[in-house]
């Protein structure tokens, strides 16, 4: 008699706790189904300066619709196009209401390309574009685009 007691126990303690579980994954699966917003960022340069020309670079940053006023980092890679060896970096200040600058100055006649990378919220984005400093022209393979992680 006590051998059924105790399976019986047993059986209800397990069902009880099947129960439980089940409540739980109900109310997670509908997280689990919500698609996850995207890191946006809004680079874009000016086209053209001229040598020695202080630039503002400014990038606006976004999580869905949300403007992220807090991002983990946001800074400025630079280079002369076909040379990305020798690129430069430059932390961008945080200006509120998600808004990212800095000034660089393209000290010679070149087509500058600038990753704008950008992490927050878990994900890192790195948006390109190109600055044409002076009267130097365009190499259009590599100049616009964006690298996401």
């Amino acid at each position: 008699m006590k051998k059924y007691i105790w399976a019986a126990l047993i059986i209800l303690t397990l069902a009880l706790l099947s129960a439980c579980s089940s409540e739980g994954s109900d109310s997670t699966a509908d997280d689990e189904h919500e698609e996850p917003a995207a890191l946006h960022v809004d680079f874009d340069p000016p086209e053209t300066a001229e040598a020695g020309e202080t630039v503002t670079l400014k990038a606006t940053v976004t999580y869905g619709d949300e403007l992220v006023k807090d991002a983990e980092e946001v800074q400025f890679e630079y280079w002369k196009q076909d040379h990305k060896d020798s690129s430069s970096m430059v932390q961008a200040a945080n200006q509120g209401n998600g808004i990212y600058t800095a000034d660089v100055t393209f000290e010679d006649n070149a087509v500058y390309e600038i990753y704008a990378h950008t992490s927050a919220r878990e994900l890192h984005t790195m948006p390109k574009e190109a600055i044409v400093v002076g009267d130097a022209e365009e190499n259009s393979d590599t100049a616009n685009g964006s690298d996401n992680h």
